[in-house]
């Protein structure tokens, strides 16, 4: 009786391991509650390719660097991905910026007697970008995927700013803005997340760096340089073409 069973239960274990052998994927992962493709286990599975498209995207965000400066970014971009991880991008950005309570605290003496505070005030830029883009990934809200692209880039570009140079060192009460010019390096890094196939939303950090007079240098005779840089945040809505 009992090798009965045994041959029985064996039997119905080789069955058993069969039928999960030769399963389909779709009898093991339903996901059609999450995802309609029902395809939301496999990463490498893309909706959405940039190989020969042109993008175009509008947006605007703020300026984190500064302690002396609160300031605002209306930004544009045009690029173009020959291949799909890899890509070009053109920015540029106005920038409206004034002195902060931080400046004005200065001003009012509480850095101690004769204070100035030497700030530069981004007015705009212009630059062009390598961009690479190979991570992407799927992410689930409120039961609806999302698909992401991750992308880096890296550049130059020309800044134009404003600075009180004029002030320094005090007691100047010259307020006439300098203006200057300056060559820089361009990066950058964000989120490109596809509402359709055509049109995005992205989220950028920009940077750039550049080398300018130090502010205790007089102007015109000075050539003590020192690095300063730009950090904006930007939210973009693009379409792609």
């Amino acid at each position: 009786m009992m090798p009965q069973r045994s041959c029985w239960l064996m039997l119905a274990w080789g069955l058993l391991i069969s039928a999960t052998a030769l399963a389909s994927e779709s009898s093991l992962y339903d996901f059609s509650w999450l995802d309609k493709d029902k395809e939301v286990y496999v990463l490498q599975n893309r909706q959405f390719f940039k190989k020969g498209t042109m993008n175009l995207a509008l947006g605007a965000g703020m300026t984190l660097s500064g302690a002396f400066v609160d300031a605002q970014a209306v930004q544009g971009r045009i690029g173009f991905y020959p291949l799909e991880n890899w890509g070009i991008e053109l920015i540029f950005s106005a920038n409206f910026g004034k002195e902060n309570d931080n400046a004005k605290a200065v001003r009012l003496n509480n850095g101690g007697a004769g204070s100035v505070p030497f700030r530069r005030i981004t007015k705009d830029y212009f630059g062009g970008m390598v961009q690479w883009a190979p991570f992407y990934a799927k992410v689930n809200t409120f039961n609806k995927v999302l698909y992401v692209d991750w992308y880096l880039g890296l550049g130059i570009a020309k800044l134009e700013e404003e600075n009180n140079r004029l002030e320094i060192p005090p007691p100047n009460d010259d307020k006439t803005p300098t203006k200057e010019v300056h060559n820089g390096i361009l990066w950058g890094t964000g989120l490109r997340v596809f509402i359709t196939k055509r049109w995005h939303a992205r989220l950028d950090l920009t940077g750039i760096h550049y080398a300018a007079t130090k502010a205790t240098e007089v102007k015109d005779n000075g050539t003590g340089k020192s690095y300063y840089n730009n950090y904006d945040l930007a939210l973009s809505v693009g379409v792609s073409i």
